[in-house]
């Protein structure tokens, strides 16, 4: 048994062992969690009662892997924004083009993002596009400062030596040195820019924690939508908050389809009077396109050894969806054709997910259902991806009181601040791929060797 089946091991054993003490445990973690307001849509924001364990060698490998992958993705960025036929690949809209052609006044246009990826054993596979708004800091944070010292974690703790995997300190200074480059001489007023559309489903605190985090390093941050915002003489404003930066947790194609390019949020971006971050420079490496560009080798064949490599391990090979010939394993193919003789190793992905358009994952299909997702695939925006087998992770969770295994899937998602990774997150989802309550956080901890 390897070190880190060890720990999983006995950290359920630890469980087990003295149920009554356990019981009460959980039982106050609820309202732990509950208090801190670690909770989206009434329920907690972790349906686990342990936490997720990384090796050192597991968390270094993903690390660099996340950093060559986010060089290769600035790279592509920066080449996109010069060449038609590149950003063309990447299907934006052209409201979407035009904010990201923008300069927004600082060199790294993703300050804070993350990787959605999968980490089995010594191998990792980064599965979507790179997005901002790295959802999983504040809440992993908090969820780890709670676990750390609870009777389980310490009567591991007693065997195996642990560590946080990462924290939000990273984001706010992430945040302060853009806004210096920026050209700002004072601390920044912040405004978390955010919004919620009507009788949405999704409600989660994270943006308000965050908040709270910022005003306690001493920034003025408030929580505003869009509509809030007005623009006059040179200065963003919510009421009388004057606003110097934007955290920006609102998506470009989100925020386009309720507001055009006179809204007062844009015109401060255009005219450089407000920092924005992340900028909207991100949106060139949000959309699935990225990982077809970073997976065909015409694109990618004069970029350094090094980011090839990762490239060429840890992203699967995708395709823009579209009557058209490509490569594939050194042999050019008919892509519809071989999208259907291949549907059990393969998904079809929309360009950028939303509550609209969804997945569809080519084993859990017929031959019918296939077909009717590829035809909707050459209507809109969809890449082809291979299929990444999940390994599912046995966890305890707290069932109405009473201490169950669940087998769940998990997400490792790598935090990256200026392209330096700092910290990661864990995030759950059912086996089975289906909605479940047992979806959310779980506390990251490296296991260090011994």
């Amino acid at each position: 048994m390897t070190q880190l089946g060890e720990a999983v091991a006995r950290y359920h054993k630890n469980l087990e062992i003295d149920r009554e003490r356990n019981a009460a445990w959980m039982g106050q973690l609820r309202e732990q969690m509950e208090s801190r307001q670690l909770v989206v849509n009434g329920r907690p924001v972790t349906p686990v009662l342990r936490p997720h364990f990384l090796s050192r060698r597991q968390y270094l490998n993903l690390s660099k892997a996340a950093e060559s992958l986010n060089k290769s993705i600035e790279r592509v960025r920066k080449l996109a924004l010069t060449n038609s036929q590149w950003m063309a690949r990447i299907q934006m809209l052209p409201a979407e083009k035009m904010l990201a052609s923008l300069d927004p006044g600082y060199s790294t246009a993703a300050v804070a993002s993350l990787l959605e990826t999968q980490v089995n054993n010594g191998s990792v596979h980064f599965t979507t596009a790179q997005a901002d708004m790295p959802y999983g800091v504040v809440y992993g944070e908090l969820l780890s400062e709670l676990f750390y010292e609870a009777p389980p974690v310490k009567d591991l703790r007693k065997r195996f030596k642990l560590a946080k995997a990462g924290g939000a300190k990273p984001l706010v200074s992430s945040l302060l040195k853009t806004w210096k480059e920026f050209g700002g001489k004072t601390s920044p007023s912040i405004a978390i820019v955010e919004f919620k559309q009507p009788f949405a489903t999704f409600e989660s605190h994270e943006f308000t924690l965050l908040a709270e985090l910022l005003r306690k390093n001493g920034l003025k941050t408030e929580v505003v939508s869009p509509e809030q915002l007005d623009y006059r003489n040179g200065v963003l404003r919510k009421g009388d908050f004057a606003i110097d930066l934007i955290y920006r947790g609102v998506r470009a194609h989100e925020f386009l389809m309720k507001y055009d390019l006179t809204h007062p949020l844009v015109r401060a971006y255009r005219e450089r009077k407000v920092c924005v971050v992340n900028s909207f420079r991100t949106e060139l490496t949000r959309k699935m396109a990225l990982l077809a560009l970073l997976t065909d080798e015409s694109v990618t064949d004069t970029f350094p050894a090094a980011e090839r490599k990762a490239i060429k391990d840890s992203i699967p090979w995708t395709r823009v969806v579209a009557q058209t010939r490509t490569m594939r394993d050194g042999q050019t193919i008919d892509l519809i054709d071989y999208i259907q003789r291949n549907r059990a190793t393969l998904v079809l992905r929309p360009n950028e997910e939303s509550s609209e358009v969804h997945s569809t994952e080519g084993w859990r299909s017929d031959d019918s259902s296939w077909d009717r997702a590829l035809r909707q695939a050459l209507r809109q925006p969809f890449v082809v991806q291979d299929r990444v087998t999940p390994l599912p992770v046995n966890f305890p969770v707290d069932a109405y009181g009473e201490l169950e295994y669940r087998s769940l899937n998990v997400d490792v998602t790598p935090h990256s601040f200026l392209g330096k990774m700092q910290g990661c997150s864990s995030r759950l989802s059912p086996a089975a791929g289906a909605f479940s309550t047992l979806s959310g956080l779980a506390p990251t901890f490296i296991l260090e060797s011994r």
